[in-house]
């Protein structure tokens, strides 16, 4: 969720003026505010956080929409004798950004985030350690370095205070990893640091090599290129809810590519160059399988283009309106809802669902997640990169 907002304020901050002009700036502000009170009341003590309602496997035993669940609802936290530094640092991260997008607006919200965002940091970094509460369903595989250096990024994108820039320097670790996603966050800030890079901080010159070497790892066309892709060209990290690695290729893709535009930059893989074009020519090539130029002749965005989704793996959308009173016996609930081979009675309109399998095959049934379940960080990447597209130039 913090993952979410962080890339939905990354999108709203770098392509505003795009948002603005399609009418959408004030839908994606109101999403990401969605997301900052929530985290606001989650953090409301010092060094406590809240950071998951509900058992999921209790949760995952019963297939009925939010308005009927009658399973426990455990709360769950993280604080100084339970730490949760990649929740902790993220939360961070997304209110850090925010910060920056509600400056123009509402200037005493935006120091609130801040104010919350330097607190949150603070605690991730003093009680060092992983919740895995959420386990086996979110899970963190990569450890709380990224994280850290993500949110240090983007504290001092938001205040340009030498603490952040110096924990960079001194304290963060640093890693080339070849996929962005919300457990591994490295691409993102090498590209942010990048940015300053251009802007004239000379020491910041690694950064901009590792955030090549991100690109020359995905680009099909680098002599060091080792992503996996499909045979229809669609970037295919893994099974199960494959899209969000397409999505968020797209907008790491689309905020360097422009980069390498404003501060006329190249790419070096070796002795290939790549320029802006080939970037934002990647990320408009997975923006457009996905919403349709592909293999099946589908668009994955529910409600949108020919033949998408009827059956998105979503207990709200597959589950009939019924009164809150109603009382619902969960074993039926996967009879009557889950498997059942029929549309969706409740569209859930723009979701970007899972995605095909790595041969480009794509089943609509909603019993099989890793095809259909949307997930809202697949949508979050998407804003900023499909804000791009609106951009002749």
């Amino acid at each position: 969720m913090a993952f979410t907002v962080t890339t939905l304020a990354w999108g709203a901050i770098f392509y505003e003026s795009q948002l603005q002009a399609a009418g959408e700036l004030q839908n994606v502000i109101d999403a990401i505010r969605w997301g900052t009170d929530y985290f606001l009341k989650c953090s409301s003590r010092r060094n406590r956080l809240y950071v998951q309602v509900g058992d999921p496997l209790v949760d995952h035993q019963c297939w009925i929409r939010p308005e009927n669940m009658q399973t426990t609802r455990t709360v769950l936290q993280i604080d100084e004798h339970k730490p949760g530094t990649e929740i902790a640092a993220e939360t961070s991260a997304a209110m850090a950004a925010a910060s920056i997008v509600f400056r123009k607006t509402d200037k005493k919200y935006a120091r609130r985030l801040l104010n919350k965002a330097k607190s949150l940091f603070r605690f991730a970094g003093s009680f060092k350690g992983t919740f895995d509460g959420e386990c086996p369903f979110y899970c963190s595989f990569s450890g709380s370095n990224d994280e850290m250096q993500w949110a240090a990024t983007w504290l001092y994108k938001a205040t340009q205070n030498q603490t952040y820039y110096h924990y960079i320097e001194d304290q963060s670790v640093d890693a080339t990893i070849s996929e962005f996603n919300w457990d591994l966050k490295y691409a993102g800030s090498q590209i942010l640091l990048t940015e300053l890079y251009f802007q004239g901080q000379q020491n910041l010159d690694e950064y901009k090599k590792m955030a090549d070497s991100y690109i020359c790892a995905i680009l099909p066309s680098s002599p060091y290129a080792q992503a996996p892709f499909t045979p229809g060209g669609l970037l295919y990290m893994r099974d199960g809810a494959n899209l969000q690695y397409a999505t968020a290729a797209a907008l790491a893709f689309s905020v360097y590519g422009d980069l390498l535009e404003r501060y006329k930059q190249q790419v070096f893989c070796g002795s290939k160059q790549f320029g802006s074009a080939d970037l934002l020519g990647f990320a408009k090539k997975q923006m457009d399988y996905i919403l349709g130029a592909n293999p099946q002749q589908r668009s994955y965005m529910v409600g949108f283009g020919k033949n998408f989704p009827q059956q998105p793996h979503h207990r709200g959308a597959s589950n009939p309106v019924m009164p809150k009173s109603q009382v619902v016996t969960c074993a039926k609930t996967f009879l009557d809802y889950f498997v059942k081979n029929s549309p969706n009675p409740n569209e859930l309109t723009g979701a970007i669902v899972g995605g095909p399998d790595k041969g480009d095959n794509f089943q609509d049934r909603r019993n099989l997640g890793n095809y259909e379940e949307p997930c809202t960080y697949i949508n979050s990447c998407a804003i900023g990169a499909l804000a791009r597209l609106t951009s002749s130039s």
